[in-house]
């Protein structure tokens, strides 16, 4: 099956799966959550410092590997136009894939409004190198770009799930009430993201197993979390790894393993080609070394 073919049958399938979200995703307001009431006017000139920071009765306080799990997940959010482009390029915008899209769009925005919005009143972050990440980010236009619809739905999968995952454990860091709430509200979205891509997938499995399954193993094969774009993404990334947010180990015992053999069942699905056989195993083999590999990055970040 082709990429046409694939999109024209999947329809009703995404038609269904955005009447649902619709009928689950709960409307919030960013101005609802955000604690104005931190805010002053900014000198200008003025070089921002970790002091400046006020997270209330939780003081100036935050892990270096938070503020930076804070600056990849805004940064990721801001280089929304770029996610768009390809979606409506692979899926069409005349459909329910369009409909979806655009409101996935507005809802990704929001959450850049809230965290923007909260860094801001609370001097989380040094606004000068926020900014200035954010012009190079959406100047450089840089994203993962899968080469088809079925490697798009196993990524998108994947990547939605990793980014509920960052968002909450970052919350649970921050040591501010109504930043961890913000965090969270942002993950309960992207969680429903991904239900939406997952659902998809497993539909594209029952179309066309062999495809899809080759699409899986592209899709991790290359995985790469959205925001690779970012000035020092490789370093900040290893921060966060460090503290645990965001790491191989999680990669692959709350992504990998509960995506990929338990919801779409790898190991059951019959009639694959040769080549998706071959796929089948390389995913196999590339698992077990992320959680190897996964296990030892985490027992020398325990012991650092």
């Amino acid at each position: 099956m082709d990429q046409a073919a694939l999109i024209e049958e999947l329809e009703p399938v995404a038609a269904k799966l955005l009447e649902r979200h619709m009928g689950v995703a709960k409307e919030w307001f960013p101005h609802e959550l955000v604690p104005y009431s931190r805010g002053k006017d900014f000198e200008p000139g003025r070089q921002w410092v970790p002091e400046d920071a006020d997270f209330g009765s939780a003081g100036t306080e935050i892990d270096e590997a938070v503020r930076s799990a804070l600056y990849l997940n805004l940064l990721t959010e801001d280089n929304l136009p770029y996610y768009f482009r390809d979606i409506d390029r692979l899926f069409g915008s005349d459909t329910a894939f369009g409909e979806w899209a655009r409101n996935w769009t507005a809802e990704e925005g929001r959450h850049s409004i809230v965290m923007r919005d909260y860094f801001t009143v609370t001097r989380a972050l040094d606004p000068i190198a926020l900014e200035r990440g954010r012009m190079m980010q959406v100047r450089g236009g840089q994203v993962p770009t899968p080469n088809d619809a079925f490697e798009a739905l196993a990524y998108v999968s994947m990547q939605e799930l990793a980014t509920r995952i960052s968002h909450r454990n970052t919350g649970k860091l921050m040591k501010d009430e109504m930043g961890t709430a913000i965090m969270s509200r942002v993950g309960n979205d992207e969680n429903l993201h991904y239900l939406f891509y997952r659902d998809l997938t497993s539909a594209a499995l029952e179309l066309d197993p062999s495809s899809t399954v080759l699409g899986i193993e592209r899709a991790v094969r290359t995985f790469s979390m959205p925001g690779l774009g970012i000035p020092n993404f490789d370093a900040l990334s290893r921060e966060v790894a460090k503290a645990g947010i965001y790491d191989l180990l999680i990669h692959h015992d709350q992504i990998l393993e509960p995506v990929i053999m338990r919801h779409w069942k790898l190991m059951e699905l019959t009639g694959l080609s040769d080549e998706a056989e071959a796929a089948r195993e390389s995913i196999v083999k590339r698992m077990a070394r992320t959680a190897k590999v996964g296990k030892r990055l985490s027992s020398e970040h325990a012991t650092v």
